[in-house]
């Protein structure tokens, strides 16, 4: 687990990875079924394909419904960046030129089964924590720290939840 840069303006980033007991296409199945997500995530509470996508591909949309105790409820769309089966799955979150985030799922063999890893990064493009710094611009580096560190609790949650679905 890491996570890089202090300012929202260096877009930070924070990775966990999780070893799987399983093929990569059995993960793969887990993580590219986005419909999934909001069983294994804390914040996110639902998610559905747009403009009449059944599933990901490069160039897909699909709106997510979040929800978290400082931050109240709201609603993103995601842009589907990268999508190579059992491989890689990213999104970028809101506008793709410039996103709120980007988040990447990245599948590979390893020792009989699949290394896993999450990724996420924080900007460029503004979020609901850019609100809580435009008020509090002092303690940017301290909110940048604290909802990275959220995010890596919520990402090993997650990892961990597709790691039992996988194996079982």
């Amino acid at each position: 687990m890491e996570w890089t840069g202090a300012r929202y303006a260096d877009t930070p980033t924070v990775e966990v990875e999780t070893w799987i007991d399983a093929p990569p296409a059995t993960v793969w199945a887990l993580v590219s079924d986005i419909e999934l997500m909001p069983d294994m995530s804390e914040e996110l509470r639902s998610v559905a394909w747009l403009d009449g996508a059944a599933g990901p591909a490069v160039g897909t949309r699909f709106v997510g419904r979040s929800e978290h105790e400082a931050f109240g409820k709201w609603e993103t769309t995601s842009h589907v960046i990268e999508y190579e089966p059992e491989s890689v799955f990213a999104w970028a979150v809101q506008d793709p030129s410039e996103p709120s985030a980007v988040w990447r799922f990245r599948l590979r063999p390893k020792d009989g089964g699949t290394a896993l890893s999450q990724w996420m990064q924080l900007g460029p493009g503004r979020s609901g924590l850019s609100v809580a710094i435009d008020r509090m611009p002092d303690k940017e580096q301290k909110i940048v720290f604290v909802r990275l560190r959220e995010f890596e609790r919520g990402i090993a949650a997650t990892l961990a939840q597709i790691k039992r679905r996988a194996e079982a």
